[in-house]
């Protein structure tokens, strides 16, 4: 064959804009959660659990209803119970039963969650670094705007994610 290239065939790889920023938004959760995968792990801890304690260090003093917990979750948690079970038998959280309203639940965040959360602050900002460090300050609001507008239609009316 002399020196001239083969034709470019172009194929059609996704049915839809839709489709290709969907699994391109897939994509990028995959490779960045790795990241995040590794650290916790290090803590013994799933990804949801640490946003569990995050969420209780932001009312820390004050306790959460475990359903505003739920709901305040970055992603669903089918087994907040089971979640919540876990992060106590470690001493993490405390739960308590109002003695007016013995059907809800307060989880409130315990010293050991303070210490936790205080000792993956570092190495999870590192985290965060590696895996969006090499964007601007300018493309990071644009990423966030647009991933807001991308999600808006979807969330609940009283979403904190609004």
């Amino acid at each position: 064959m002399s020196g001239t290239a083969a034709p470019k065939r172009t194929r059609r790889r996704f049915d839809s804009l839709q489709q290709e920023a969907f699994l391109a938004l897939w994509r990028t959760y995959d490779r960045l959660r790795a990241y995040e995968d590794e650290l916790f792990a290090r803590f013994d801890l799933t990804p949801q659990q640490y946003n569990a304690l995050r969420l209780l260090r932001a009312e820390y003093p004050e306790s959460l209803p475990t359903l505003t917990l739920a709901e305040r979750l970055v992603s669903r948690a089918p087994d907040i119970t089971r979640l919540l079970d876990k992060l106590e038998v470690r001493g993490l959280i405390t739960r308590t039963r109002p003695p007016e309203n013995r059907r809800s639940v307060l989880v409130r965040l315990a010293e050991p969650g303070i210490a936790l959360i205080e000792e993956i602050a570092a190495p999870l900002k590192a985290c965060h670094a590696k895996q969006l460090g090499h964007l601007s300050a300018a493309e990071l609001e644009k990423l966030i705007g647009l991933l807001r507008v991308a999600r808006e239609p979807h969330e609940p009316e009283q979403s904190v994610w609004k």
